[in-house]
């Protein structure tokens, strides 16, 4: 088999499972923050910073990569920055890829998270302030712990869209067998190569994982307490 295709060592799985763990581990954090300042927040240029966090979602994935490229490629100042730091570039490497899968998540995130916040019952933070909480505990204790189900939801969603990047991750991370190549590039890979048995097997091991996440993101959403 060609080292480009598909499932020869599984190594394209592996990668896409670290990747978009390590995109969800850092998109979720800022992305429920965000949420939670987007659902409680009143304040001048909401309305932009909504309409930037969904840029990932309505963009064309090639121009998200194009976009990714001129700013973190070699001619840029940060990519220069970031050899001069690390000895090496930062496109055409797992990293990079890690970049465009946490993109791709955040906006699942931050909106399946704000609408769970918002759907908290006042009146349960309204009584925290009460008892002499001060808003971050507020927060902390009452509205998180009561949209947990929601939030988890969000992470979920964005944890299947990592999954399943494919347009940007191709034009900046590229397609390197054995280093970049994730699993929808191999299975692209294998289509192109002719290989329909390793492209089939690929492609369903991507839709079993989205099952099950879908599922749980379901029960979570299904379950949530308002």
């Amino acid at each position: 088999m060609d080292d480009g295709v598909v499932i020869g060592d599984w190594f394209p799985l592996w990668l896409t499972l670290r990747v978009a763990t390590a995109a969800t581990l850092v998109a979720a954090p800022s992305g429920i923050a965000l949420a939670y300042l987007l659902a409680k927040g009143r304040f001048r240029g909401r309305a932009l910073i909504e309409a930037i966090v969904t840029i990932p979602i309505v963009l064309p994935p090639t121009v998200l990569g194009y976009f990714l490229l001129t700013n973190l490629g070699v001619n840029s100042w940060f990519g220069q920055a970031w050899e001069s730091v690390f000895g090496g570039p930062l496109v055409f490497t797992p990293t990079v890829a890690v970049v465009t899968g946490t993109l791709a998540a955040f906006p699942f995130i931050v909106r399946t998270s704000r609408a769970a916040i918002e759907d908290v019952d006042p009146r349960l933070e309204a009584a925290a302030r009460v008892a002499g909480h001060r808003e971050w505990r507020v927060a902390l204790l009452v509205t998180l712990p009561v949209a947990s189900r929601g939030v988890g939801a969000g992470v979920g969603l964005g944890f299947a869209r990592a999954l399943g990047e494919f347009g940007a991750t191709v034009m900046v991370a590229g397609n390197i067998p054995g280093r970049t190549q994730t699993l929808p590039i191999a299975v692209y890979d294998a289509v192109q190569a002719g290989d329909d048995s390793s492209a089939r097997v690929g492609s369903l091991v991507l839709v079993a994982i989205a099952v099950v996440v879908l599922l749980v993101v379901t029960r979570l959403s299904s379950r949530r307490v308002t």
